[in-house]
């Protein structure tokens, strides 16, 4: 099966690599390519063949059904790994928004809560709460955008530090909680809950508020499986979810992803696994069969970016 490890082109303009994407900026416009890598601690694990196509193609569904809430970047899909959007100015904060009390980081909502924190700036969360449980109304809980290490924020501490005007900022969180509240009504009758996501949105040329990057993909949101939820819960058991980190945890478990220099190759069987559970979360969200690209992948692209060179 053809992979998309990387890409090299030289007429597309100056080049960014990011953990999945390989970005070409140009005066007026970004041309983003989505690859087939795998990223974690900091690093490529793995190739999951599709995995570049499924992130295009959910962004290209979920772009496509909220673009009536807010303006998005999108300027075309010229082939099923790019797309071709609007240059914004970048606003440097991650808008996340969660509709459940969940996660094991140590800086989940879940796992704050446990620690005894109840005031998070901009809500507060009542005593007597189970992990997994449904929230009585979605939050924000947004960060910094930083290279190093994202800080949560309030929107105390946005207008403080200035870091947008008042009325961007009341503008940024009503569209991301219409957002969300789309992105949960559409997946619910796919079948699917969207459990939490994060948002990027910029300014364009005209200074209008748009969304850039990606929306609701599987690796910008969780998804939990709607049919089982309820019993899973009663049965104190996890919730059915889109599962990628099988892989990161047998990094952990074989050796030191942090340190060692050169890491174990994936297995093969678990790589045939997670690009499965890539094709099936994209069918099931977009509803429609996965048409899985064959042959030249980078040919293919070059072919299809003609008209951007410069």
């Amino acid at each position: 099966m053809n992979i998309l490890e990387k890409t090299d082109f030289k007429n597309l303009g100056e080049k960014y690599i990011g953990k999945v994407r390989d970005v070409y900026s140009q005066r007026d416009k970004v041309i983003m390519i989505s690859s087939d890598r795998y990223s974690a601690f900091d690093r490529n694990l793995a190739l999951i063949p599709c995995k570049g196509q499924v992130l295009t193609q959910v962004s290209r569904f979920w772009f496509e059904n909220t673009k009536d809430i807010v303006p998005n970047h999108v300027i075309e899909f010229p082939d099923p790994n790019v797309v071709v959007g609007k240059k914004c100015k970048v606003i440097m904060i991650e808008m996340v928004v969660r509709g459940y009390i969940t996660g094991v980081t140590g800086t989940s909502l879940w796992t704050l809560y446990q620690n005894g924190q109840r005031h998070f700036g901009d809500f507060m969360l009542p005593d007597g709460m189970s992990k997994n449980q449904k929230l009585d109304q979605p939050v924000l809980t947004p960060t910094t955008k930083d290279k190093d290490h994202d800080r949560p924020l309030t929107t105390a501490d946005v207008l403080r530090d200035n870091i947008v005007s008042k009325e961007l900022w009341e503008k940024m969180m009503d569209v991301s909680l219409k957002l969300f509240k789309r992105g949960q009504e559409i997946a619910l009758q796919h079948g699917l809950i969207l459990v939490d996501t994060k948002y990027e949105m910029g300014l364009d040329e005209n200074g209008v508020l748009t969304l850039v990057d990606e929306i609701h993909t599987p690796d910008s949101s969780r998804y939990w499986q709607k049919d089982s939820y309820q019993a899973r819960i009663d049965q104190g058991l996890e919730p059915e979810n889109f599962d990628k980190e099988f892989l990161r945890l047998w990094f952990k478990d074989n050796c030191d992803p942090y340190k060692d220099e050169k890491l174990p190759e994936a297995p093969a069987e678990m790589v045939a696994e997670l690009s499965r559970r890539y094709i099936k979360i994209c069918e099931q969200i977009t509803g429609e069969v996965f048409q899985m690209e064959t042959g030249d992948i980078v040919h293919r692209i070059e072919n299809n970016l003609k008209k951007y060179n410069i």
